[in-house]
């Protein structure tokens, strides 16, 4: 569609939801859309609209999704009104003709979770009061004539995951609080771009806790740390002539050696699998070949009556593979939902309109063997896998210069994310709590006891169970994963989330099912206590008999459950968490009894819930009756 957007579009007083991207729409957007009331969300990005934002926008309180970017030809600036919308969640701005600087106002969207106005002229100094957007997780200010300091309060934002400053003219040092007070948080900044700017002073060497750094481009002086060489390359820190490393002692970088993957091999894999269930049906494989300095793309099939999902990619390798770096503009950070154990994922669309999540490996890990094998396994172990409750892949790429698998979006995101806000977290009821946690039960005892070898997850944790529109949980990101033999010590090097993983870790790396029940014990209690239990695990590992009343440990959000079903099951799924936790691998319940205690416990009746103290709920020692296997295994 083109042409102007008539004024008359004002007339629809009940629209909702207006999404008008990716036209050839041009002129001004016009004031008419102020009178749209009710309206939830706007989209006019990509588009070739011109003038100003008009000001009637701003009257538009129930926003919660405002996203015009990519309309270079729009100029003017960012209005103190901006700071009507207060039920913003997520703002674009970006690749437009703004200047003038950052209105202050903006620091009081306190719901916004992205904040995206790269690619524009905005100048002036980063407001002190952004350190006010608590759960702010995206925030891109690239390419724009910022001066002045980094604010060192950006530290103060815990769910922050992505931080790109990069291509201003920001000055001073980098604040060693986006290592040191970050770690210490239930969230931790992952990606940070610095690069292209006027920064002065010393590397903190506290960055190595951060998954992706570039600080290339700025003025930065002394000796950089050979472990931040090595974990991020020397292009990373290139363009600070001051810097100085120990080449002898860090080694050439990988990401830095020639151009040789530019030329090398591709495979993109279908896994076999219907959008309706997640099974393997028939046998698709596509193999493309590509020859060192020659174009064309050799492909072998091998037909698949039920592959819908790469008869969008018309079985055209190449064209799968330029499907997917079109949908995420090339895997642009604007598309980055989150990061994994060893990625980070991308919101992407495809040709048909189907939404996939895309999991990327961070910076070259392809070219390490390790992250190669972990990158096969996990694709290996979830082509095998079937369960609702286990996120589905559809398919996965290796290739050079970038390896990705191919998964079912959740559209409603993280159970973290979901208990951090306010509205979501209401929406997220006792039922559907409790639902939440049978769910991901489930999912656990299909690893450890229907699986063959047993499969141990590894990182249980709220960040990786994403959950659907319906608020359905599934179990995603197997990238710590490992397959269990029953023969071996299962010796490895520790993974997983702090917070989450079970305390014999600390002097042990023998990993059994018991560390995954351990850690599905700590998401129960984050689950009904709406935020991280760890304030209660240290209390309750001190002194387990204190007469602490289960009733003011749970989420004070949601009213009180007073359903007799809901009180015990509630009360049944704190009692399960509890054994879950215990100190003792050996007196942990099997995720499969954890299942079928939940059904027996649906026959139990409770006492009501004001009346229940949580070290009444500790099992006094839990019956190994069941157990088939001996220690270090299947206890």
């Amino acid at each position: 569609m083109g042409g102007f957007l008539p004024k008359e579009i004002g007339n629809l007083k009940s629209l909702v939801e207006l999404d008008l991207s990716n036209n050839r729409f041009s002129g001004n957007i016009p004031q008419t859309l102020g009178q749209l009331s009710n309206l939830d969300f706007l989209d006019l990005s990509n588009n070739h609209f011109n003038g100003t934002i008009p000001s009637a926008l701003f009257n538009l309180t129930n926003l919660s999704r405002l996203d015009i970017h990519s309309n270079p030809s729009m100029g003017g600036f960012l209005p103190e009104e901006i700071g009507n919308l207060k039920s913003l969640v997520e703002l674009d701005f970006s690749d437009l003709n703004l200047s003038g600087a950052l209105p202050s106002a903006l620091c009081g969207l306190t719901k916004l979770v992205s904040l995206s106005g790269a690619k524009n002229q905005i100048y002036g100094s980063i407001p002190s009061e952004i350190g006010n957007l608590k759960i702010l997780k995206y925030l891109d200010l690239g390419s724009n004539r910022l001066t002045g300091q980094i604010p060192s309060n950006l530290s103060n934002l815990p769910f922050l995951q992505i931080l790109d400053l990069s291509s201003n003219q920001l000055t001073g040092p980098i604040p060693t609080q986006f290592g040191d007070d970050i770690l210490k948080s239930e969230w931790y900044l992952w990606t940070l771009d610095l690069s292209h700017n006027i920064l002065s002073g010393t590397v903190p060497s506290s960055l190595l806790r951060l998954g992706n750094v570039d600080l290339s481009y700025n003025t930065l002086e002394g000796e950089l740390p050979c472990e931040l060489v090595i974990e991020f390359g020397l292009e990373r820190f290139a363009g600070n002539p001051g810097l100085r490393h120990d080449s002898t002692l860090c080694g050439a970088s990988p990401s830095v050696v020639g151009n040789h993957r530019h030329h090398t091999p591709y495979y993109i894999i279908g896994l076999g699998v219907s959008l309706g269930a997640f099974s393997l049906i028939g046998g698709l494989a596509i193999y493309i070949f590509c020859k060192t300095k020659v174009k064309k793309v050799e492909v072998e099939l091998i037909d698949n009556k039920h592959g819908d999902m790469f008869r969008i990619w018309n079985y055209d390798g190449n064209m799968a593979y330029e499907d997917i770096i079109k949908a995420t503009n090339d895997f642009d950070v604007s598309y980055c939902i989150g990061t994994g154990g060893y990625g980070s994922v991308y919101r992407a669309q495809l040709p048909s309109g189907k939404l996939v999540a895309l999991k990327k490996l961070h910076r070259l890990e392809g070219e390490n063997l390790n992250f190669d094998k972990s990158f096969r396994n996990e694709a290996n172990m979830l082509s095998k896998i079937r369960h609702r409750n286990i996120v589905k892949l559809f398919g996965f790429c290796l290739h050079q210069r970038c390896m990705f698998l191919i998964y079912e979006y959740m559209d409603r995101g993280s159970l973290f994310c979901i208990l951090r806000d306010e509205s979501e977290a209401v929406e997220l009821d006792w039922v559907k709590r409790v639902n939440l946690i049978k769910g991901i039960a489930g999912a656990l005892s299909y690893l450890h006891h229907d699986c063959d070898p047993p499969i141990i997850h590894r990182d249980v944790s709220s960040n990786n169970i994403l959950l659907n529109s319906q608020l359905e949980a599934t179990l995603s990101d197997f990238g710590t994963a490992r397959i269990l033999e029953l023969d071996s010590s299962n010796q490895t090097v520790i993974a997983g989330t702090f917070g989450y993983m079970a305390p014999e870790l600390a002097y042990t790396m023998v990993v059994t099912e018991k560390s995954d029940a351990y850690s599905f014990g700590v998401v129960v209690l984050e689950t009904l206590f709406g935020k991280h239990p760890q304030d209660f695990l240290s209390s309750f590992s001190s002194q387990p008999n204190e007469p602490t009343m289960l009733k003011d440990l749970l989420d004070a959000r949601l009213p009180p459950p007073t359903n007799p079903l809901v009180v015990r099951n509630v009360v049944f799924a704190t009692a399960l968490a509890l054994d879950c936790i215990n100190a003792n691998p050996k007196c942990r319940p099997t995720m499969q009894q954890v299942v079928n205690r939940f059904e027996v416990g649906r026959r139990e009746s409770t006492r009501p819930l004001h009346t229940i103290a949580v070290n009444q709920l500790v099992s006094p020692v839990f019956s190994l009756r069941d157990q088939n296997h001996t220690d270090g295994q299947v206890v």
